[in-house]
C-alpha cells in the first residue's frame, strides 16, 4: 500500500474518531512488530481508550491510557486540542484500532511497514452515544454493577467494600488484559465474529465463585454505547466443588445470565463446541497445566492463565543437581522457589509458541496486591510446530533435569 494510501486509512479513522456526535469509543492496542511500545504524555503505554465526554465545561474528547498498572486520563477540547491529541495517537506504532460510532463498525490493522488495512461495517441498528463522565479512575466494571453487588464485592449502595478492594483491583485488571487481547484477537482474524446464533464461547476452567467468570460476561455482552463490546456470549463455567456449581448458578439466575456451570475437573471436561476464549486463573500447581493442555486440545484461539503455586517443579529442584554455575540460585529455599516460579512459566511459555501460539507473559495485578501475579496470555496464530521454540525447551529440560506436567499431557495428546 501506498504512503498515500495509508494515509488517507488514517484520514478515515480521524475523522471518524473526531466526530464527537457520532463516536461511541475508539480502542488502540497492540504494537507493531519491531516497533517500541507506543508512548503518550511520556508513558509506554499498552492501550489507549477515546470517547467523548460531557464535562462542566462541555464536551471534550477523553483518551485514557494504560501501561501495566494504572490507567491515565486526559481530557481534551474541541477543535484544535482534541484534533492534534488524536493525531498524536495515530502516529503511535499501535498494531490495532478498533472504532465504534453510531452507525459503523471500523477495525484497522498497522503493518510492520506502515500499511494500515481498514474494514468498515455498517451496523444493523444505530445505537446511540454516552457522554457521562461516570467511568472515573478508567474503570472498566462500574462499582455499581449488578454482578459485583450480587458476589458481595460492592454493598447494597453500589460501593466497593472496604475488604474487597483487592479482588475488586483484581477484576480491573483482569478485564483490561481480556479487552485488549479481544480487540488485538479481533483486528487481527485469529478470532471469529459470533453472532446470537453462534456466539462467542468462553470457558473458565477451575472458576471456584466465578468472580471473573461474571465479570468478563458483563464486560463482553454490555452495550459499546455503554463502554462494553455488546457481543453474544456463552459462559461455561467448570469447577470440581459441586457448592460452586450451586452458588454460581444461582448468581447467574439472580442476575439474568444464561450460562453453564459444570461440576467435574479440568482433565475430563467435556464441551458441545470447542471454546474460543480459555480462562484458567489461580488454578493451584499443575491444575494450570491441566488446562494449558485442555485449551491446547480444543484448539482455543486465545488462553489466559493466571498460575498459582509452582510446587511440581520447586520439589523436583530439590533433588536434581543443578547445572554449572548455577548452583547458588537453587542452595537457598526462598531463591529455590522464585526460580521455580519463573522456570515454570517459561517452559510452559515455550511448549504454547511450538504449538503456533503467540505467547507473552506479563503482570496481572501489582505484587502489592497479591503475589500471585503473573498471567500467561497466549493467542493462536498458526497451526503445527515450531521446532526452534521446541529446541530451547529441550534444552531448558535437559539441563535442570526437570519433568513439566504440561509436557507429559502434551505428549500423551
Amino acid at each position: 500500500m501506498s504512503s498515500g494510501a495509508a494515509s488517507d486509512e488514517l484520514d478515515r479513522l480521524r475523522s471518524a474518531i473526531l466526530d464527537a456526535d457520532q463516536l461511541v469509543r475508539a480502542l488502540a492496542s497492540g504494537r507493531r512488530k519491531g516497533q517500541p511500545l507506543p508512548v503518550v504524555e511520556g508513558r509506554e503505554v499498552r492501550r489507549v481508550e477515546i470517547r467523548p465526554v460531557d464535562l462542566k465545561a462541555g464536551r471534550h474528547l477523553q483518551v485514557t491510557s494504560y501501561d501495566d498498572t494504572q490507567a491515565y486520563i486526559a481530557n481534551h477540547a474541541p477543535g484544535e486540542e482534541a484534533e492534534a491529541a488524536v493525531h498524536a495517537l495515530l502516529a503511535q506504532p499501535f498494531a490495532n484500532w478498533h472504532v465504534d460510532t453510531t452507525t459503523h463498525t471500523h477495525q484497522a490493522r498497522v503493518t510492520k511497514k506502515g500499511a494500515v488495512l481498514v474494514h468498515a461495517s455498517a451496523r444493523k441498528e444505530a445505537v446511540e452515544t454516552s457522554h457521562g463522565h461516570d467511568r472515573d479512575k478508567g474503570r472498566l466494571l462500574r462499582e455499581d454493577d449488578p454482578a459485583l453487588v450480587a458476589l458481595g464485592i460492592s454493598d447494597a449502595q453500589g460501593r466497593v467494600k472496604p475488604s474487597r478492594q483487592a479482588k475488586y483491583r483484581q477484576v480491573e485488571e483482569f478485564l483490561r488484559l481480556l479487552d485488549s487481547s479481544l480487540a488485538d484477537g479481533f483486528a487481527k482474524g485469529h478470532l471469529r465474529s459470533p453472532t446470537p446464533e453462534d456466539p462467542l464461547r468462553v470457558v473458565d476452567l477451575g472458576c471456584g465463585n466465578a468472580y471473573l467468570t461474571f465479570a468478563a460476561h458483563q464486560l463482553l455482552t454490555t452495550p459499546v454505547s455503554e463502554g462494553g463490546r455488546g457481543l453474544p456470549v456463552r459462559m461455561t463455567g467448570i469447577d470440581v466443588r459441586q457448592q460452586s456449581a450451586d452458588h454460581n448458578s444461582a448468581i447467574a439466575a439472580k442476575l439474568g445470565i444464561e450460562a453453564d456451570f459444570v461440576v467435574g475437573s479440568i482433565s475430563d471436561a467435556r464441551l458441545e463446541k470447542a471454546p474460543d476464549v480459555v480462562l484458567a486463573l489461580h488454578a493451584c500447581d499443575t491444575a494450570t497445566d491441566d488446562a494449558l493442555a485442555r485449551a491446547v486440545e480444543w484448539g482455543a484461539p486465545l488462553v489466559l492463565a493466571a498460575p498459582c503455586c509452582h510446587h511440581d517443579i520447586a520439589a523436583q529442584l530439590r533433588k536434581a543437581p543443578p547445572p554449572p554455575p548455577y548452583a547458588a540460585l537453587t542452595r537457598d529455599g526462598i531463591l529455590r522457589e522464585r526460580l521455580a516460579d519463573t522456570l515454570t512459566d517459561a517452559l510452559r511459555a515455550e511448549l504454547l509458541r511450538g504449538l503456533g501460539y503467540r505467547v507473552d507473559v506479563v503482570q496481572f495485578v501489582e505484587s502489592a496486591h497479591t503475589p500471585r501475579n503473573t498471567l500467561i496470555r497466549a493467542v493462536r496464530v498458526a497451526a503445527g510446530r515450531a521446532n526452534g521454540a521446541r529446541s530451547e525447551y529441550d534444552d531448558l529440560v535437559a539441563a535442570w533435569g526437570v519433568h513439566p506436567r504440561l509436557g507429559e499431557l502434551l505428549e500423551r495428546s
